[in-house]
């Protein structure tokens, strides 16, 4: 009786870490699939964002393009007005389907890096380390 006891513990533990590590990668599946990857829509996405979203970069109107993010995202600690022409090429060059390019220059500016080697990150631990303004 004792042994059936522990083999439903062990059994328990084991569906819970499977189940909790099935959802870790899940989830991280979902938050960088649209990352630098102008087809994929993210969670934000509306048509009408998307529009006024596009006409900022065509029109390399940085001020638009920082309102519609509204702080959201790694890229709105990156960019700035000084490097924002940058990032509308790189996501031009994306749209181009021109995307080890529009990588590079995402690189350069210390955008998707996955292995946190950007300019400035991990330092400060988010606390305004990375202030390029």
């Amino acid at each position: 009786m004792e042994a059936k006891k522990y083999l439903g513990k062990k059994f328990l533990i084991g569906t819970s870490m499977l189940v909790a590590t099935a959802g870790l990668v899940g989830s991280a599946l979902y938050v960088s699939a649209y990352q630098g990857n102008p087809n994929v829509k993210g969670p934000n996405y509306t048509t009408e964002r998307h529009t006024a979203m596009t006409k900022a970069f065509e029109n390399n109107d940085y001020n638009a393009w920082k309102e519609l993010m509204a702080g959201r995202g790694r890229a709105t600690q990156v960019i700035n007005e000084g490097n924002f022409s940058r990032f509308a090429e790189a996501h031009k060059l994306a749209l181009e389907g021109k995307t080890e390019e529009a990588r590079k220059i995402r690189a350069e500016l210390g955008l998707g890096l996955q292995n946190g080697s950007g300019n400035g990150q991990s330092r400060g631990m988010g606390r305004g380390a990375n202030c390029n303004k």
